[in-house]
C-alpha cells in the first residue's frame, strides 16, 4: 500500500508542476505577484516615482493668472516656470486649517534652504480682506524667507475660478463656518515645466494632491489621517533633483 501511496504523490506532484508553474513563473515575468505587495510600487510610501495628473489622458498643466503679491509685484504662472513649487488656497484671519499650512509650508522652506529653484503660491480666498500689506504680515510673521513664495491677491471670481476649476481644490465663501470661508487644506506640487504631479496611494492611483493640514510632529490627527508633509517633501526634492 506505502508503495502505490508514494506512486500516487508523485503523480500528484508532476500534475501540479506542469500545470501551476508555468503559471507562476509568468506571474512573476508580469509582475502580478509582487503588485499589491504593501511595499511594493503602489505604497505610497514605498512608490518614488511621481504620476501626472490627466484629464482625458492628457496631463493637467497649471491654468494661466496673474495676481498681485504681498510687496504690490505682479507674479503670474510663468514666474515659476523652471521651479518646483506648492500651489494653496488660504485666508489670513482663518481661525482653523491655514495657520497648521502655513506651519508645514515654513517647515518645507526650511529644509529646503539650500534649493534655489524651490516656491510656493498662496491664493487668499478672501482678496477683498486680504491686501498686499496684510499679506506682508502675515509673511512676516510665520517668518517667511523663500524669495519665491507669493501671497497672491486679486479678483475673487479670477481666484475662485483658479481653486476650484483650474486646480480642482474646493473653495468657498460660507457664513456658517468658523471664519467665513471653507477650503479643503490640500497642497498641489508642480514641477519645472508647470505640470502637476504626485506619487501614488495605496491603490496604485495618483495621491493628486498632498494633505497640507497635518503636520510631521502629529504624525496622525483625530480622524486617523496619516501626515504627508514627510512624502511631499521627499516628492519636491526628487522633482528638484530630476532623478525620476
Amino acid at each position: 500500500m506505502k508503495k502505490y501511496s508514494y506512486v500516487g504523490i508523485s503523480f500528484v506532484i508532476l500534475i501540479f508542476g506542469i500545470i501551476f508553474i508555468p503559471r507562476i513563473i509568468n506571474r512573476v515575468k508580469t509582475s502580478s505577484v509582487v503588485k499589491n505587495d504593501r511595499m511594493s510600487a503602489s505604497n505610497p510610501v514605498a512608490n518614488k516615482k511621481l504620476s501626472y495628473i490627466k484629464i482625458n489622458d492628457k496631463p493637467k498643466k497649471v491654468p494661466e493668472f496673474a495676481f498681485l503679491n504681498q510687496d504690490s509685484i505682479l507674479i503670474t504662472n510663468h514666474d515659476y516656470i523652471g521651479k518646483v513649487y506648492i500651489a494653496e488656497f488660504f485666508f489670513t484671519s482663518c481661525p482653523t486649517i491655514c495657520p497648521k499650512m502655513t506651519r508645514n509650508l515654513v517647515y518645507l522652506q526650511d529644509k529646503l534652504k539650500g534649493y534655489e529653484d524651490f516656491g510656493v503660491a498662496s491664493f487668499t480666498i478672501n482678496p477683498k480682506f486680504d491686501t498686499p500689506t496684510r499679506l506682508k504680515k502675515y509673511a512676516e510673521n510665520y517668518k517667511v524667507t523663500n524669495p519665491d513664495w507669493h501671497f497672491l491677491t486679486g479678483d475673487r471670481e479670477d481666484i475662485y475660478d483658479l481653486a476650484n476649476a483650474g486646480f480642482n481644490i474646493y473653495a468657498a465663501e460660507n457664513p456658517d463656518v468658523p471664519g467665513g470661508f471653507e477650503h479643503n487644506g490640500y497642497f498641489a506640487l508642480i514641477d519645472q515645466e508647470g505640470y502637476i504631479r504626485s506619487r501614488y496611494d495605496a491603490s496604485g492611483n495618483p495621491l493628486i494632491y498632498y494633505r497640507g493640514t497635518i503636520g510631521v510632529e502629529e504624525r496622525v490627527d483625530e480622524n486617523g489621517e496619516e501626515e504627508q508633509i514627510t512624502i511631499l517633501l521627499e516628492d519636491i526634492k526628487k522633482l528638484l533633483k530630476k532623478d525620476e
